[in-house]
């Protein structure tokens, strides 16, 4: 077995445990419109932020939200992997543990960016029937996006696979991302905007990575954001290329 034939394989054997769980699909979607419509609609009756409707304004935070929870919860498979001894199987295979690493990073990057696409495709649905004024996703926006967002879920699901590798139990991998999700989340400025923050909060927010992936699909989808596009694009860049290091890293170290 060549090491494209075993990342293939990989892939595939994950994105078909994702095409299993028709409920995990169906939660990934309502969670995030639940947000958008509940949530944006409710605070965005008596809220408007640069002139935009608030749906509008946090509908790039909402499509990073579902890259976050579904990218970083991707790691859990690695623990249950571990208890059935599939793990074991995989790891004696005749390729390395790069390739499985690599391999792992595009099935649950598959897994997002399908959910991704589905709420995008809502996105531009709510924007063209004036369901969200001020939301108007053009092709160039649309595809943008998601380019966007395969770099910044490429960066969570190895998050989420260097916790998976080392944790023993679900319930120890659910502690722990509980910690890494709601902070990186809330500080991110997915529900508001980044200018003119309170100095404590503001270096917070800076030295989320998620903070440059809102504010490119911010500038990408709404023409507003408060650093350039290749400003974010860069952090994005060097962030992502850190954690497939880090996580290439902890797989190698990975003990069964």
């Amino acid at each position: 077995m060549n090491e494209i034939t075993g990342i293939l394989a990989i892939w595939y054997r994950e994105f078909k445990v994702f095409l299993r769980e028709k409920s995990r699909i169906v939660a990934s979607i309502i969670n995030p419109v639940l947000w958008l419509l509940v949530f944006g609609g409710g605070l965005g009756s008596s809220v408007r932020i640069s002139g935009l409707n608030y749906q509008a304004f946090i509908f790039p935070g909402i499509l990073a939200q579902v890259v976050l929870f579904s990218s970083i919860f991707f790691g859990v498979y690695i623990v249950w992997d571990r208890k059935i001894d599939f793990l074991k199987e995989v790891l004696v295979a005749p390729i390395s543990r790069t390739s499985i690493f690599v391999g792992k990073v595009i099935g649950g990057t598959t897994d997002s960016l399908i959910q991704v696409l589905i709420l995008l495709v809502m996105g531009w649905i709510f924007g063209t029937t004036g369901f969200i004024p001020g939301l108007h996703l053009t092709p160039f926006s649309f595809i943008a996006a998601f380019l966007i967002l395969i770099v910044t879920t490429v960066s969570l699901v190895s998050i989420g696979l260097i916790v998976g590798s080392q944790m023993e139990s679900p319930e120890g991998f659910q502690l722990i991302t509980t910690f890494i999700l709601f902070p990186i989340f809330f500080l991110s400025g997915s529900l508001f905007p980044i200018n003119n923050l309170p100095r404590w909060l503001e270096p917070l927010t800076l030295a989320d990575p998620l903070t440059y992936s809102v504010d490119a699909l911010r500038q990408v989808i709404l023409g507003t954001s408060r650093f350039s596009l290749l400003h974010d694009l860069s952090i994005m860049a060097m962030f992502m290329v850190l954690m497939i290091a880090l996580g290439t890293y902890a797989f190698k170290k990975m003990k069964l």
